[in-house]
């Protein structure tokens, strides 16, 4: 048997890599193809580090070929990264925080202000020191998932600069634009002035030494998310969806944001939200009202970790709008559900710290209460 080379570069064009809009072929990803025989060696050439974006490209390369050419075909794949001279989208790092986590969704009203509510209290609950920034400027709701609605950060004198002092509840330190309107008050700003308030939060503040800082981003991939990035070192992000195909597909075009090459933040994982509704009084049942294992499946397509689901019960509504986060229920299903998604972030973001390139120093030195994290 005899591969054609041509062939097997057509076929090649049907193949995307994560977070690129042209095929491998067409963006220069595939260097080289050589036959031999029933040998093929292939050079590929990718333009991030991530390696679940290495693996999975790798892994469509070779199904592509075993299933279009030939089932016989001995594939050999040579993999080197480039980095772009084309520059990132990257900040300036705060000195004491150690990992810093974008909470994100494509779509708005998914839940994403409360799953990063309860993945704090479940971090502080295991021993990390964790803050929150709720950089959700048109649409603030930590005050309220925090009971400390009513609070104002007062200034205190920090080496000689004035700095805010974060609210602290649960033992989460948080800042929003919140505290600084009445419940009542719209925020009608344009970008600019959003922004700035956003970078006085991000570096006019006394957040103190951080294991983790979760940032609450609004919904879509706007103006807040790129003066995030150009103001942080985002370690990784979270993407929060429900099972739907509409929430799926700003889900997806979420995830496309974080891995594009100008921003080129490694995605930890996929959050399904309301995965399923189960009654108080038949907490065996299991009804899919949006559909089922939606996120999950888009996790798979994309080669992404799976971070868990959270199902749609009324007590984790209920402990929002009283401002207690419901991950602080003891020996409860929903504290259970949310204790192992939140060991899976952590272990996402140990394994981004041990195969990627840190945006700083970036090492989790604290491990209480998290057997998921390799001591």
């Amino acid at each position: 048997m005899k591969l054609d080379r041509k062939e097997i570069i057509k076929a090649l064009e049907t193949i995307t890599i994560a977070g690129e809009g042209k095929n491998m072929v067409e963006s220069g990803a595939i260097a080289n193809v050589v036959t031999f025989g029933d040998e093929v060696v292939i050079d590929l050439v990718l333009h991030t580090p991530a390696m679940h974006i290495k693996k999975r490209a790798e892994e469509d390369i070779k199904k592509t070929i075993l299933e279009k050419i030939s089932t016989e075909a001995k594939i050999k794949i040579n993999s080197k990264v480039e980095v772009s001279d084309k520059p990132e989208i990257k900040g300036k790092a705060i000195p004491g925080i150690k990992n810093i986590i974008a909470v994100a969704s494509g779509k708005g009203g998914v839940g994403k202000s409360t799953v990063t509510a309860n993945l704090a209290v479940s971090l502080a609950k295991m021993g990390f020191s964790v803050g929150v920034l709720d950089a959700d400027i048109y649409g603030p709701s930590m005050p309220i998932m925090f009971d400390v609605e009513n609070e104002k950060p007062i200034s205190i004198e920090v080496d000689g600069k004035s700095k805010m002092k974060p609210i602290e509840s649960y033992e989460v330190k948080m800042l929003s634009i919140g505290f600084f309107t009445s419940p009542s008050q719209a925020v009608i700003w344009r970008g600019p002035m959003a922004s700035k308030a956003l970078n006085q939060m991000i570096f006019d503040a006394n957040w103190g030494e951080l294991d983790f800082m979760l940032i609450d981003l609004p919904p879509g991939t706007g103006d807040i998310h790129l003066s995030i990035m150009q103001s942080l070192p985002v370690t990784g992000a979270v993407v929060v969806s429900t099972p739907q195909a509409v929430a799926l597909a700003d889900a997806r075009k979420g995830v496309a944001m974080f891995l594009s090459e100008a921003i080129n933040v490694p995605v930890l994982g996929i959050i399904e939200n309301m995965a399923y509704f189960t009654p108080e009084e038949l907490p065996e049942n299991k009804y899919y009202i949006f559909g089922k294992e939606g996120a999950r499946n888009l996790a798979t397509d994309l080669n992404v970790p799976f971070l868990g689901e959270v199902p749609l019960i009324q007590s984790i509504r209920e402990a929002g709008d009283y401002g207690r986060p419901a991950a602080l229920q003891t020996n409860s299903i929903i504290g259970s559900v949310f204790e192992t998604i939140t060991r899976n972030v952590v272990q996402e973001t140990v394994n981004r710290n041990e195969h990627l390139p840190a945006t700083e120093a970036i090492k989790i030195t604290t491990m209480a209460g998290c057997s998921a994290v390799k001591k």
